[in-house]
């Protein structure tokens, strides 16, 4: 799991839910390439945020990603459900100005291990 980039918590259990920090496309100190790459990247380090916690991406009930350009919107779908599977939390995507570190993407969930 890789270091926050600010002064927040990866990942809070409260009761049978798991709430996950915003994940950006970062390995080793650096961004990804890429909007592709960093959102691959960003779900690779969602899902071992959760897995810090002993859950998966199965376990995940609700996301939220955020585009810096919506034009990425139709690429980001389908890696999504290449990521996801059959499994389809809620979902919402919003567009934003800038996210940290000048990444393109950004994802954060909640999930639930009742």
């Amino acid at each position: 799991m890789s270091k926050p980039v600010g002064p927040y918590t990866p990942i809070v259990k409260a009761g049978p839910w798991l709430v996950t920090s915003g994940q950006i496309g970062i390995a080793d100190g650096a961004l990804a390439d890429g909007f592709e790459a960093q959102l691959r990247q960003a779900m690779a380090n969602l899902a071992a945020v959760l897995e810090s916690e002993g859950a998966s991406l199965s376990d995940v009930t609700k996301t939220t990603v955020f585009l810096v350009d919506m034009a990425d919107y139709a690429v980001m779908n389908g890696i999504y459900t290449e990521l996801f599977g059959d499994h389809r939390p809620a979902r919402s995507a919003v567009a934003v100005a800038q996210l940290p570190l000048g990444a393109v993407v950004e994802i954060e969930a909640s999930a639930y291990m009742g």
